[in-house]
């Protein structure tokens, strides 16, 4: 599955609304969706899709240069795969252009690991989101590590970054939104060589 140069690409911050999650572990999608509508200097605007977006591009000028949607899903993280597919449907974006941006908890904090399809490891936003898709889709999966003693995973994951994690937080969500860009523009296989560490 070869992403289309042609089709735009729909790139998805996974995360709850309302502020109340705005710094919780399960919500460094929307972060990383937040700092690359910054890049691209588009301000998230309300959709009929239930979701928030921005349209922009990404990538130097010329064949390189791809157009980009971004998407913060205003539905709660389980069913973030409605939204998700009124927006491919919307935009007519193939499943190979779909990058789900989320949290993982089986990788140490602040790793990435990029790859294209496979199982939702637990997670209800990739669970929903392969409901509606199937699970051909990009993911950039930005590690939160495991919840330290007996902490149930979803008090860990529904819980603000520490105080320490929050000191190499900005950096590391820099570098998701650059791994992002890079699968956009260059591809899956270049990109995984320079940001899968």
């Amino acid at each position: 599955m070869t992403p289309d140069p042609t089709a735009p690409w729909l790139v998805v911050g996974l995360g709850n609304p309302g502020p109340d999650y705005a710094a919780n572990r399960h919500n460094v999608g929307f972060m990383v969706a937040d700092l690359l509508a910054e890049r691209m200097g588009g301000r998230f605007k309300a959709h009929k899709a239930r979701a928030q977006v921005v349209e922009g591009r990404v990538g130097p000028p010329g064949p390189a240069n791809r157009r980009v949607v971004l998407a913060k899903p205003l539905s709660y993280m389980n069913l973030s795969g409605g939204p998700v597919t009124a927006l491919r449907d919307f935009y007519k974006v193939p499943a190979a252009n779909i990058v789900a941006v989320h949290d993982e908890l089986d990788i140490d904090y602040g790793t990435l690991r990029l790859k294209l399809g496979g199982g939702d490891n637990g997670h209800n936003g990739l669970k929903s989101m392969t409901k509606s898709l199937g699970p051909d889709y990009h993911r950039v999966r930005f590690g939160i590590g495991r919840p330290p003693g007996r902490m149930q995973v979803a008090d860990f994951v529904l819980k603000d970054f520490s105080s320490a994690e929050r000191k190499e937080l900005g950096y590391f969500v820099d570098r998701a939104a650059d791994a992002v860009e890079a699968l956009v523009i260059e591809g899956l296989e270049r990109a995984q060589t320079t940001y899968n560490s």
